[in-house]
């Protein structure tokens, strides 16, 4: 007997009869309309919860009820695996105050230079994306790879961030072209005390992640 599904989905019909049951009652189908649901939607070769060999109960229960859900997008009563928080993309900004600007400048590797108004809290990989410059940020910004490193122009301006955590120091390890004043860009957030920060891309960045190496 298969192993119970996780509790998560317990309540997600995951047996044929069960899935049956519940689309006749939430559609006022007929059986037969419940019969042709399930040979055309359920347990098919596409979604085998057997893996070389072994069966995995959380995927049974996570397959039969993404297609579930899949086929039955109006059914309203049913339990939904869904957060209502909205997520901020990468790229994303909200325009500062009046009279609250800071200014960042980015020098590219062709040696154009382009200053933004940002708002106090804004990290630089943020800004350069809203702003189409050429900065990767291929782990999205959580500090797992090296692609959205940049070369502070001013030490001085250099002096005043946080220090870099041994996370950012590890993926710096692995930064094309590191210099004393590099830093990742995803954890630079801007501050009053480094208004006028001037900060240049790389010639190149070399997509390592943290996850390359375990």
């Amino acid at each position: 007997m298969p192993p119970r599904a996780p509790s998560i989905v317990r309540n997600i019909p995951t047996s044929r009869g069960r899935i049956a049951a519940h689309y006749n009652a939430t559609t006022n189908s007929t059986p037969s309309a419940a019969s042709r649901y399930l040979k055309r939607s359920i347990f098919t070769a596409s979604a085998n919860p057997v893996r070389g060999g072994r069966y995995s109960a959380a995927l049974f229960a996570r397959t039969a009820q993404q297609q579930y859900f899949q086929h039955n997008s109006c059914v309203s009563n049913l339990p939904r695996a869904f957060s209502t928080t909205a997520t901020m993309r990468h790229g994303d900004l909200t325009p500062p105050k009046p009279g609250e600007e800071l200014h960042v400048t980015f020098e590219t590797k062709e040696g154009h230079s382009f200053t933004f108004e940002v708002a106090e809290g804004d990290n630089l990989l943020d800004i350069a994306q809203a702003h189409d410059l050429e900065m990767e940020g291929a782990c999205g910004g959580s500090c797992a790879c090296s692609t959205c490193h940049v070369i502070v122009e001013d030490q001085d301006k250099y002096d005043l961030l946080e220090e870099p955590d041994d996370d950012e120091n590890d993926m710096l390890d692995l930064a094309f072209g590191l210099t004393e004043t590099s830093r990742l860009g995803c954890q630079v957030k801007m501050t009053k005390e480094i208004d006028g920060l001037k900060v240049r891309l790389p010639a190149m960045t070399r997509n390592l992640q943290a996850s390359d190496f375990k």
